[in-house]
Order: C-alpha cells, then sequence, then structure tokens
C-alpha cells in the first residue's frame, strides 16, 4: 500500500452518541482504513453527543473520500465537516509585502516617499551601482516561469503555476531570507520570455528560472545569460544536479568507490539529466550511459536538438546499443530523472556490489526505494517520506544568497561544482550512513556553507 502524506492531510469534525464511545471508534476507523493520525481534540461533550477532531495523513484524494464513507457508515457517527488542510494552507496565497520601515508620522512618508525620495533616486542617476545600495534590489530575485513543465503536472500555464512559484518564494525566505517574487509569463515564446525578463531586470538581483519545459529553457537560460548583467540560475536544471553531486559523493565514500571508474546509468536526458551528466563528467565522471523515452542515447542516435547532441558526442564511450535493463548488468550507479516503474527488481539486483540507487521521479520513483533497498548499499529518491530526499532546497537558497551577498554577475560550472562540495561536506563522517548522505534541509549550517562557497569563487 501506498504511503500517507501531509499534503494529502485532512480535518475531519465528527459527532456520535456517548453509548458508541465514540473516540475509539473513530480512531479504529480512521486507523483501520489506513490512515495516519496526528491528531485528535474532543471539541464538544455533552451528555446526548461528543464533538471530535480528527486530523490525519491520507494517501490521496480518493483516499481521503474512503476515510469520510468509512467514518459515515458507521450508524453511531455522523461527520460534519471535512477540510482538506493543504487548500486551507494556500488560502489568500502564501507570501506578502512587508514594509522594513515605520510610516507612522508625517516625517516618516517625507523620507520614505516624497519629498524625500527623490533624493534617493537622483543619486542613483549619478552612481547607477548605487541601486544596490539603496534599494531592494540587493536582496530580491525573480521567480520567473511559464507553466509548462510544473512538478509532475506538466503544462498547467502561468496561474495554475503561481501557486508552485509563491512556494519557492517562501523557501527562498525561510532559508536564506532572500525576497523573492513569483512572475509568472502568459506566454511560451522564448522571444518573449527573454525580452520581458530583460525589461523587468533592474529590480532584481538574480533570476532564477523554474519549471520551463526543455528544449526551450536552455535557450532562455543562455540568452539571458548573455543579455543580463545579474546571475541567471535554471534550479530544474543545475539545483537537481548539485544536490545529485553532493549525494554522490558521499554515496561513493560508503561504497569506497571513484567517480572516474564507476558505471553510470542516467534515465531522462531532459533538463535535469543533461544538467547532472555536465556537471557529473566536470567532477570526473567517465563512464555515463544515457537514456530518453526512445532508448539508450549512442553514436547512431537521431541528432535532433542540443541535448541529444551533447549526449551523443560526450557520453556512452563504449557505444553500447541495448536496452536499460541490459545496461544495468554490473552498473555502480543509477540515476532516474525520469518517470514511474522504469527499473524492475532484477534490474537492481544485477549491478555490482555496492550498488547505488537514485530513483528521483516525482511523486513515483522508477522504482520501488524499499525493493531497491533490498539489494543496492544506498537509495535515494525525491520523496520528503523517504530517507535521502534530493531535495533542491538544499542547493538554491545558499547559491543565491552567495550571489547576492556578492553582487556577482555570472554563475560559472565551477561554482556549482564546489556549491555541491558544500553541501557534501555538512554531512561529517560520523553522520554518514546509508540512510543519511545528505544534510536535512532544515540545518542553518548547509545555507551558510552553500553561500562562503559561491562567495570564493565570485
Amino acid at each position: 500500500m501506498a504511503s500517507t502524506s501531509p499534503g494529502y492531510g485532512i480535518t475531519i469534525r465528527v459527532e456520535g452518541a456517548p453509548d458508541y464511545n465514540p473516540v475509539a471508534l473513530i480512531t479504529t476507523t480512521i486507523t483501520g482504513a489506513g490512515a495516519t493520525i496526528t491528531a485528535l481534540d474532543v471539541v464538544e461533550s455533552q451528555i446526548e453527543k461528543v464533538v471530535v477532531d480528527v486530523t490525519c495523513d491520507t494517501i490521496d484524494a480518493d483516499h481521503a473520500q474512503d476515510i469520510h464513507d468509512a467514518l459515515s457508515a458507521h450508524e453511531g457517527l455522523s461527520v460534519r465537516a471535512v477540510s482538506d488542510r493543504t487548500f486551507l494552507l494556500h488560502l489568500g496565497g502564501k507570501i506578502e509585502i512587508n514594509s522594513k520601515v515605520p510610516l507612522k508620522t508625517r516625517d516618516d512618508l517625507s523620507r520614505a516617499y516624497t519629498p524625500g525620495v527623490a533624493r534617493i533616486s537622483q543619486a542613483i542617476v549619478d552612481d547607477p551601482s548605487a541601486v544596490n545600495r539603496l534599494t531592494m534590489k540587493r536582496n530580491t530575485v525573480a521567480v520567473v516561469t511559464d507553466g509548462s513543465a510544473v512538478l509532475g503536472l506538466g503544462n498547467i500555464g502561468p496561474a495554475a503555476a503561481l501557486p508552485v512559484m509563491e512556494g519557492k518564494a517562501a523557501l527562498f525566505k525561510r532559508f536564506a531570507n532572500v525576497d523573492a517574487w513569483p512572475v509568472c509569463l502568459d506566454t511560451q515564446d522564448v522571444d518573449e520570455i527573454v525580452r520581458t525578463v530583460q525589461l523587468i531586470a533592474p529590480v532584481y538581483g538574480g533570476i532564477n528560472l523554474e519549471d520551463i519545459s526543455a528544449p526551450r529553457c536552455f535557450e532562455i537560460e543562455r540568452r539571458l545569460r548573455e543579455l543580463l548583467d545579474i546571475p541567471v540560475f535554471h534550479d530544474d536544471q543545475h539545483g537537481t544536479a548539485i544536490v545529485v553531486l553532493a549525494a554522490l559523493r558521499n554515496s561513493l565514500k560508503l561504497v569506497m568507490k571513484d567517480l572516474s571508474t564507476v558505471k553510470i546509468i542516467l534515465s531522462g536526458a531532459g533538463a535535469a539529466g543533461t544538467a547532472i551528466a555536465r556537471l557529473l563528467m566536470l567532477s570526473g565522471a567517465t563512464n555515463i550511459i544515457a537514456f530518453d523515452k526512445d532508448g539508450v542515447l549512442h553514436r547512431g542516435s537521431t541528432t535532433d536538438g542540443e541535448m541529444r547532441s551533447w549526449f551523443i558526442t560526450n557520453t556512452n564511450p563504449a557505444n553500447f546499443e541495448g536496452t536499460v535493463h541490459q545496461a544495468m548488468v554490473g552498473a555502480d550507479i543509477f540515476i532516474g530523472v525520469s518517470a514511474p516503474k522504469v527499473l524492475n527488481e532484477e534490474d537492481v539486483a544485477s549491478m555490482a556490489p555496492g550498488a547505488i540507487v537514485f530513483a528521483l521521479a516525482n511523486p513515483d520513483p522508477e522504482i520501488d526505494p524499499k525493493i531497491a533497498r533490498k539489494y543496492a548499499a544506498v537509495v535515494a529518491t525525491g520523496r520528503s517520506d523517504q530517507p535521502n530526499q534530493i531535495n533542491n532546497v538544499l542547493a538554491f537558497p545558499g547559491i543565491f544568497r552567495g550571489l547576492l551577498d556578492a553582487q556577482a554577475h555570472r554563475i560559472t560550472d565551477e561554482l556549482l561544482v564546489a556549491a555541491a562540495e558544500a553541501i557534501a561536506e555538512c554531512v561529517s563522517s560520523s553522520q554518514l550512513n546509508a540512510s543519511y548522505i545528505v544534510p536535512s534541509v532544515f540545518d542553518p549550517n548547509v545555507v551558510i556553507k552553500v553561500a562562503e562557497a559561491v562567495k570564493k569563487l565570485v
């Protein structure tokens, strides 16, 4: 059975007659239906009725309905209301703007706005670099999307992408005290996106591209990096690659293997897969065999697109032409950024001793991690309910904190590698084990160490 998740948490208000022992009946019914109870409160107790609020995590929306139906089926129970805790959290949005200065008197207004603000504007006219010192630009990032490749949802457009971008902005603030703002564009035309971001760039100290489909994301990033004097970072590519490299460095320590000699099977040759392969090769990997939806990429593959051309030229040194199942035999590492159920149990069993499996497809990985752990020495996923979550929040807050503090203009590959090394080093030798290859996202040292590493290379 699939695992329950806080993302499908609900609070149910149930009324029952005391004669039916409603608290026990409710608890037994909910746990028997496979939900995880996280809180229970008796909100009303009278001679003729007891009202109970139960908060529980369910598997999905259908499972939540099953819980409702199971409770309603009891003669002695009545469901008054069901609240979806995730929807409640998003009511009215998750971020807001607050003033950093008091505006209580006329003097305050005169300094913060007219007439005093004119002096600040003139100072920037006289010295354009003063904008970093006298405005919000020095600590502000635009989270830019066109909604074309959102999470596991696909091309859902800018409005539906907004809750995700709000969440990203909230993470920026929570983990690195960076003020980020969603910029969801109602176009998927590369020229329009590039021009729009160029026009709004004076307000921001950095641009975080998010959930833009490949291969357009590559051209958008490349052109913006050429046009702008502030750093441009595509998190779906580089954030994922950084955390994968960090996790892989620590995993290889555990199995006592070297990146330069291992055989790596990569499932997924899109934006994330390309960035992962590039960063791994920059760090010393020599034998990567990549697969996309059409199969293995080899010398005879069609070269329709920048990504495929790069893989054909730079990976698969022995020109392997078989299936992913055949490629897994004797492989040291599997990295999946593709789709569910790409692998089977026999594939992982056929890998070399000390195998490493990163099954990162979300929400359903390339193989069930429980099965993978039967054979692999280290297993990681993209899920928060599994150990070793490969989570981009380990990378982007610290990277932008460092970039903004240094008033950087560019991002280099060497900077990305340094960020990965900083993340890896946050796990000490005494902490490192098969279930702890990357630090917790709540470890405050991560942002500090990553920012320091970034500033050294700016």
